[in-house]
């Protein structure tokens, strides 16, 4: 169990000293003095993690002024199309004992892989830029609010290892991407200016469907043509490759991943909790300012967020297997798109978005959606005890399929609400 401040830079504070902070920085960036642009992003907090770990660009907002809205009425207006889901939070509560229990046996199981995994990531970023980046041009990493969060922090501790062969310049920062909306494009623009001669490389925790790096191609399309004063930040892969780095890959879109397994993350079991405490992220016009979060400082007592850090970079700092340089790729593969067709036909949904492939979002589907029922590979896999627990906790239907869902273990299919949109 971390012990967080109460007094830490991301708690709400009276007269709202976010507004503040945001028009201190719209004006220093008018500035032309990169060091007076980097040190204003310093302004925003981390979470739950060391500033050195990582620097969120939201806004925080405090959770009483946002609309706690129960899950049933949610899926409905998300359905309906009558309200998307970042305009709208269900709040989170502590885990029960038991979610408790499976995260701890979950990081148990996973802690040696997933201590490799960024070990391996590391070692890979390294070679691929050794040559190009300097202290003052370092390589950024920017991790996709909420579940890229863990794993960015993990890669910027490890690049950030004096003994370490992997060694790497690299600030981080953590930034919203939202379905349907895209990547939070003041975020983007306030990096671009801070850093305008370091390449960007995107991390997310895994991928599902690959709807986020689809979403990602979207966001980036503005910047694609060779002659864009910032094409070299982002397409520095060559034109059209989406520097899109995760943990596991089982959708086969990422241009860099340590597996395409579908695997029990740790970090991927609980929600704030391992995330810095931050909430899913809200949609803001960008006219207004950067996307929003709440800060969950109910949930201080039971947060993982830096123990979950620590404990994997302490795993990672003792491996004895000499790190290996991973594949990366141009283009997506898209190898598990036949198979969300099928499964859209089978249970006639016409709306991808109620499909959650993958354990880690099969897990956060039941707990924050309506599920409908849950697809399992196999009936007793240990990955999937948490998921087959809170399924008879709340009668939801099992069908076990076996290799017809693989590489997923597990896919969630949530309750059609109102006519699919």
């Amino acid at each position: 169990m971390s012990n967080i401040s109460l007094n830490h830079p991301f708690k709400p504070q009276p007269h709202h000293p976010t507004v503040i902070i945001t028009s201190a920085i719209i004006h220093t960036m008018t500035l032309p003095n990169i060091q007076t642009k980097r040190a204003a992003l310093q302004n925003y907090g981390s979470g739950s993690y060391l500033a050195s770990d990582v620097t969120v660009l939201l806004d925080m907002v405090d959770k009483d002024a946002v609309a706690d809205v129960p899950v049933n009425q949610k899926e409905a207006l998300i359905q309906s199309g009558q309200r998307h889901y970042s305009d709208m939070l269900t709040l989170e509560q502590a885990p029960t004992a038991m979610h408790e229990q499976l995260y701890i046996q979950a990081l148990e199981q996973g802690t040696t892989r997933a201590a490799t995994d960024i070990a391996h990531l590391s070692h890979t970023l390294h070679h691929v830029f050794q040559h190009s980046i300097s202290d003052e041009h370092p390589l950024i990493l920017v991790s996709l609010v909420r579940a890229g969060l863990p794993i960015g922090v993990l890669l910027q501790r490890a690049l950030s290892d004096t003994d370490s062969s992997y060694r790497l310049p690299s600030v981080h920062y953590g930034i919203s991407i939202i379905r349907d909306r895209g990547l939070d494009p003041v975020a983007l623009q306030m990096l671009l200016e801070a850093y305008p001669n370091s390449p960007m490389v995107f991390v997310d925790g895994w991928t599902g469907k690959g709807a986020i790096y689809q979403e990602l191609s979207r966001s980036l399309e503005a910047f694609s043509n060779p002659s864009h004063p910032k094409f070299a930040n982002i397409f520095h892969q060559g034109a059209d490759v989406i520097p899109l780095l995760t943990l596991a890959d089982p959708a086969g879109v990422a241009w860099l991943a340590a597996s395409e397994e579908d695997w029990l993350i740790p970090s991927g079991l609980l929600n704030s909790t391992v995330s810095g405490l931050i909430s899913r992220s809200l949609y803001t016009e960008p006219q207004s300012g950067l996307h929003r979060s709440v800060f969950y400082d109910d949930l201080i007592a039971v947060d993982h967020s830096l123990a979950f850090i620590e404990h994997i970079d302490a795993a990672r700092q003792s491996l004895t297997t000499l790190p290996k340089c991973l594949p990366t790729y141009q283009q997506p593969r898209y190898q598990t798109a036949d198979l969300i067709d099928t499964l859209a036909a089978d249970y006639d949904i016409v709306n991808r978005n109620r499909i959650k492939p993958t354990i880690a979002e099969a897990t956060r589907a039941i707990l924050r959606r309506d599920p409908e029922r849950i697809l399992l590979a196999t009936a007793e896999h240990p990955d999937t005890i948490l998921l087959r627990h809170l399924c008879a906790q709340r009668n939801i239907t099992i069908s076990v399929l076996g290799d017809k869902i693989l590489p997923y273990q597990a896919i969630t299919l949530i309750k059609q609400r109102a006519k699919d949109h």
